[in-house]
């Protein structure tokens, strides 16, 4: 893989912008309380040294997270770390709190909580005091069918503010929540929700995507039978308001009515009590089922969104995720803070690429996060944000779920202009946070991440264990954190969970991409490292040849995989969707082999060039890299992925004509 050098500075915080960040005023009290200097001796603050004090003394820091933001223990605890293993670390033994209890302390009910909107519904708002209102009846509703501590809830639901209070009604519980987006299919929802074994079913009638409506209550049908521990079935008339149930489900009215008037209340549970249970993007056999406990969220969530988003009173945070990935479970913890949110259910595409756009204009957006692909795509479409839209509140944009390209940071430097704050975050399901991820006192260097988060003791390492700077490495974390998995569901000796992130390194979590930690403290993903292409030695992630791709006004999406030969060589097989009226004739495949050799390396120029009508996804926009090069080995598309966790699946079938 090629190394980084020095690349342009986009943006710098102004000095308002540091001294009112809430990272600086954290920064500022753990001196005074916690004797920890993170200010040079001319007064500035030194982002490095906060950081090198959070991995060093771990202890000190996450009890400083939980003093600073007043993390109430109903039981208190018994020591912070007191068992410094991974996997098995044991945090703050004895402590008994609650996750919901810190979403609604001291909340004015007139306050506006959630902007919320879907192609089916316009614009409309939640005040806190609906939020607990609807909250609390869920709550009680669900408490009259029997839930309780360690049940169970399995919600099939749009990313709607019902949703965000039936998720803190278990919550408040002790119930254990768990989601799967409704354009989930039946079996890949199975999949996941039967290893839960969920005592209550929360589904939606239906939706509308790109204009298009989609009946769900088959589906929800072939769950009931193929969930038997499901003993209650609630349905939200999404799409069809007023509509009747089918026999054997109750209308989500009904529960709420059911719960009118009750008081919300919290049941204290262990540190570590399971709080919701993420999926992995499930594209090989099962979907790992990992679980994260309350206060390990609570602790990351509140570092996370206060130190490193930023949000603060009267900010107005929109994501646009679905409720299958876990940028849903982050977005409805920016409650934790002074900031509201805003939801959105639909395409991001329909009508146009200026969906999103128009709705951080109408609801008033000021930190807008999306992912990498997204804004490639309004680059390469000719979006103009701006352009007869009101962005004047936005002040930041977050990127996420694949690398974002230096094109696509300069894109959005020439739309909005230096005194916007753009930041590229990088963790995931496994940590529901960022390892690495935006700090708002650092510059933003172009096609990279600002920093190494808090807490999140992240370094490059090669096969030998020994730490990189300014070369490219696995991704490794050494220290433990709080919101690491508490267990794999149905992992009962932990050898799953112990395959996954323990097996290269013992006792050093593994996270499975490549990074390049440089000497500014910046870091860049090259991609994952399981899907690397290894030339002569030479081993350039994914993302590098895709940027260089890309460039290419005539590609508009490629996928790129080097599979193995019977004589122990390999060949570099390139994929590539063109523009409507483009075609791959040779003297389109010279100038991708002319910029793959000048970008990356000679050794990386693909060996075959061929035109698909599109790439495959996971239904969070990652690309099938492992899947293809697989079924391009020869395996069986339906044994190298799980079709119903895919945005595309058809685009998969493609490639099993193209096997040599």
């Amino acid at each position: 893989m090629t190394e980084s050098s020095v690349p342009r500075v986009l943006w710098r915080p102004d000095e308002e912008t540091v001294a009112s960040s809430n990272i600086v005023a954290f920064a500022r009290w753990v001196a005074e309380h916690r004797g920890v200097e993170a200010f040079g001796t001319d007064g500035d603050f030194d982002y490095d040294a906060l950081w090198r004090w959070s991995v060093t003394d771990v202890d000190g820091f996450w009890d400083a997270v939980r003093e600073y933001y007043g993390v109430r223990f109903d039981t208190p605890a018994e020591g912070v770390l007191a068992r410094d293993t991974m996997p098995g670390a044991l945090w703050f033994p004895g402590a008994t709190l609650n996750y919901a209890r810190h979403v609604f302390e001291g909340r004015d009910p007139d306050r506006v909580a959630i902007r919320h909107a879907t192609e089916l519904r316009p614009l409309a708002e939640w005040t806190w005091g609906e939020l607990r209102d609807r909250t609390a009846a869920i709550a009680a509703g669900l408490r009259g069918m029997g839930v309780g501590p360690g049940d169970r809830v399995a919600a099939y639901l749009p990313n709607l503010p019902e949703t965000v209070a039936a998720f803190y009604a278990v919550a408040s519980l002790g119930a254990v929540w768990s989601s799967c987006s409704p354009d989930f299919g039946v079996r890949s929802v199975i999949d996941r929700f039967a290893q839960i074994e969920p005592k209550v079913l929360l589904a939606v009638d239906g939706y509308r995507y790109g204009g298009k409506d989609f009946d769900r209550r088959p589906v929800v049908e072939e769950l009931r039978a193929a969930l038997p521990t499901v003993e209650h079935t609630v349905l939200l008339d999404h799409l069809r308001p007023g509509a009747e149930p089918a026999g054997g489900t109750l209308a989500w009215s009904a529960l709420e009515a059911s719960g009118a008037g009750a008081v919300l209340e919290f049941t204290p549970v262990a540190f570590d009590h399971p709080l919701w249970v993420l999926y992995s993007s499930g594209t090989t056999g099962l979907p790992k089922a990992i679980v994260q406990g309350h206060g390990g969220i609570l602790l990351e969530q509140l570092k996370n969104l206060h130190l490193h988003l930023d949000a603060q009173e009267g900010d107005r945070v929109m994501w646009f995720t679905t409720t299958g990935w876990m940028m849903w479970n982050f977005l409805v913890s920016v409650l934790l803070t002074p900031a509201s949110i805003v939801l959105y259910d639909g395409s991001p595409a329909a009508p146009d690429l200026g969906a999103l756009w128009d709705l951080a204009d109408e609801a008033g957006v000021t930190v807008f996060g999306t992912s990498a692909g997204f804004l490639a795509s309004c680059m390469k479409d000719g979006v103009h944000p701006r352009r007869g839209r009101d962005l004047s509140r936005l002040k930041a944009i977050g990127s996420t779920g694949s690398p974002l390209s230096p094109e696509a940071f300069s894109w959005v430097y020439e739309e909005f202009g230096d005194d916007l704050w753009l930041f590229s975050t990088s963790g995931g399901t496994d940590v529901c946070s960022c390892l690495v991820g935006g700090t708002p006192t650092l510059p933003v260097y172009e096609g990279e991440i600002q920093s190494r988060a808090l807490g999140m003791a992240v370094a490059a390492w090669d096969p030998e264990g020994r730490e990189l700077t300014g070369e490219v490495g696995e991704l490794v974390v050494t220290r433990p954190a709080p919101s690491m998995p508490v267990f794999f569901w149905g992992d009962e000796d932990g050898e799953r969970l112990r395959d996954s992130y323990f097996s290269m390194y013992p006792g050093v979590w593994r996270h499975g991409d490549w990074i390049e930690i440089t000497d500014r403290g910046t870091a860049i993903i090259y991609g994952r490292s399981d899907s690397t292409i290894n030339r002569g030695g030479v081993r350039m992630g994914t993302s590098e040849i895709y940027r260089a791709v890309l460039a290419l006004e005539e590609v508009t999406d490629a996928l790129v995989v080097d599979v193995p030969r019977g004589d122990g060589s390999s060949r570099i097989e390139l994929f590539v969707v063109l523009r409507e009226g483009a075609e791959l004739d040779e003297g389109l495949v010279r100038e991708i082999a002319r910029r793959v050799r000048t970008d990356c390396s000679p050794r990386h120029v693909p060996d075959r060039v061929r035109v698909v009508p599109e790439v495959p996804r996971t239904l969070s926009g990652k690309i099938l890299e492992v899947p293809v090069k697989r079924i391009l080995m020869g395996q069986d598309p339906d044994k190298v992925a799980s079709r119903d966790s895919l945005a595309n699946p058809g685009a998969l079938d493609r490639f099993s004509t193209l096997a040599d």
